[in-house]
């Protein structure tokens, strides 16, 4: 493959990761509105939306490396810079290279983020089952047997 053919190649391939990014990015804001609503079925169509994306991220990441690897070079970060500075001697390819890290980057926190609201929603939910229950959560252990702690509040020292 030539120079000329592989940095289309390279384009063609940053361009869809851009869009994916975008949409990804779009479907983690849309989540985060989502998880504040309490509605299961919106999550869930967010949640497989969201995972289609990064099927298709890892799909365009897979041609990436594969492309690296067809001129030489290591499928890593450096390896693509190196093949882009071969296919692209003039640069034109890397404000979009720039631009998918940058997305990249906000779709890992916005990710991070939701995370977070996730868990401290877990944290809510589960305050309220033990109001409810009246009973408190208390860590998972074992007994002498293997097997759960007894619910009385006794410690096996030792048996004879």
């Amino acid at each position: 493959m030539d120079a000329g053919l592989c940095r289309e190649h390279l384009a063609d391939l940053l361009g869809e990761e851009i869009v994916l990014l975008s949409e990804l990015q779009q479907l983690l804001e849309q989540e985060r509105d989502t998880i504040g609503t309490g509605e299961p079925e919106a999550l869930q169509r967010t949640t497989r939306a969201r995972q289609e994306r990064l099927g298709a991220l890892a799909r365009i990441e897979e041609q990436r490396r594969s492309l690296c690897t067809l001129h030489g070079e290591t499928p890593d970060r450096a390896g693509l810079e190196r093949l882009r500075r071969w296919c692209d001697p003039a640069g034109a390819l890397a404000p979009r290279l720039a631009e998918c890290v940058g997305r990249a980057m906000r779709c890992r926190d916005l990710n991070d983020r939701n995370g977070v609201l996730v868990a401290a929603r877990m944290k809510r939910v589960s305050e309220l089952l033990q109001v409810l229950t009246g009973r408190v959560a208390r860590a998972a252990t074992y007994g002498p047997r293997g097997y759960g702690a007894p619910s009385a509040s006794g410690r096996v020292l030792g048996t004879v």
